[in-house]
């Protein structure tokens, strides 16, 4: 039977900077200690009771009382939707674009730090590694519907004409999330039968309604197969080429395949994505990949964006590394892009597992 697990991104916690072990003999320790903390992050996979923790704290982030002005943003209700909203009003800005890894980077980890802080949680921000689990990802610890997992499929609906469809699309009916309620949007669903219309036309009207999925492996058992993955990070020798590979739609990057690997609303809507729990571990996922194809020559792989600052390309500049990353109420503080983009001296200096 396969054992229940996720995978962790260890955040913070594991301040793996040089600048920490600065001394010889503090070195000496370090690395006298290595071989056992290697031999932790190499199991990779969460307890249950981790497992357990997290899901709480994102349940109680759904409980939370939103941070938003409600004049502005009337559908707003709980802390949860507020990433919504943040999403919602940058969408357009933060795909790409040059800051798209940046933002999102950031935008993942004040996820993780929000749990943290003001639900309790003592844990770390789990990735879904894609490739293991390509071939049946609806079977997956992270989508059987088991209470320890992150929901599973919703209810077998009757699919009209959407080229990508699993065997569900109604309302999530397992799992720790499936009487989550979903309040902003829809601005793009992908999805059919499309959800009811949100009364306002920005999107942030209060739309309550059932959190819905179509999992399936129509795009996950051809594009976000581990050969897929290593091939984006070692084909990819400008950061121009590896960003519009991994978010590419024709042919499919691994961030379309796994967005609609989950499709559902509000998981497959370009716009209002953070509304399924699951959307923080495909990002997770996807700043997991950035991170090792910097890695790979991170001499010159730091500093480096491509792209402008508008998908459309309307008003469109180059994108700069002083450009800002504002969070509005979901994040701590600004953040210039050139903060964001590295690895060693960034503001985060997190290690994955």
């Amino acid at each position: 039977m396969m054992r229940m697990v996720y995978y962790v991104l260890v955040a913070a916690q594991l301040l793996l900077c040089s600048s920490i072990v600065n001394a010889d003999a503090v070195m000496d320790l370090w690395t006298k200690g290595q071989t056992a903390l290697d031999a932790q992050l190499a199991k990779g996979d969460l307890t249950n009771g981790e497992k357990s923790n997290y899901i709480n704290a994102v349940l109680c982030l759904t409980q939370k009382p939103s941070k938003l002005n409600p004049g502005r943003y009337p559908g707003a209700r709980t802390r949860y939707d507020d990433f919504v909203a943040v999403h919602m009003n940058q969408t357009l800005n933060i795909h790409g674009t040059g800051n798209f890894l940046s933002w999102h980077r950031y935008f993942t980890w004040m996820y993780e730090q929000t749990l943290r802080n003001e639900c309790g949680y003592n844990g770390t921000q789990p990735y879904w590694n894609w490739g293991r689990w390509a071939a049946d990802p609806e079977t997956s610890p992270i989508f059987d519907g088991s209470m320890l997992s992150m929901s599973g499929n919703g209810q077998k609906t009757t699919h009209q004409g959407m080229m990508v469809t699993g065997n569900g699309g109604g309302c999530v009916t397992s799992g720790p999330f499936k009487n989550m309620t979903v309040n902003l949007g829809p601005m793009s669903p992908a999805i059919s039968p499309a959800p009811p219309t949100n009364p306002q036309r920005d999107g942030f009207g209060y739309n309550p309604r059932c959190l819905r999925r179509d999992i399936s492996n129509q795009l996950s058992s051809r594009y976000s197969r581990t050969q897929d993955i290593v091939n984006l990070i070692t084909s990819s020798t400008g950061i121009a080429a590896f960003q519009n590979s991994l978010q590419s739609s024709a042919p499919v990057g691994v961030h379309v395949a796994g967005h609609f690997t989950i499709s559902g609303d509000p998981g497959g809507d370009f716009y209002t994505s953070p509304g399924d729990p699951a959307f923080w571990l495909h990002h997770g996922m996807i700043d997991r990949t950035w991170t090792i194809w910097q890695m790979q020559d991170l001499a010159n792989r730091q500093q480096v964006i491509a792209g402008g600052t508008s998908m459309m390309g309307f008003g469109s500049k180059a994108q700069s590394l002083d450009d800002n990353i504002d969070l509005d109420v979901v994040g701590q503080k600004v953040y210039k892009i050139r903060d964001l983009v590295s690895i060693v001296d960034g503001p985060f200096c997190y290690y994955y597992a």
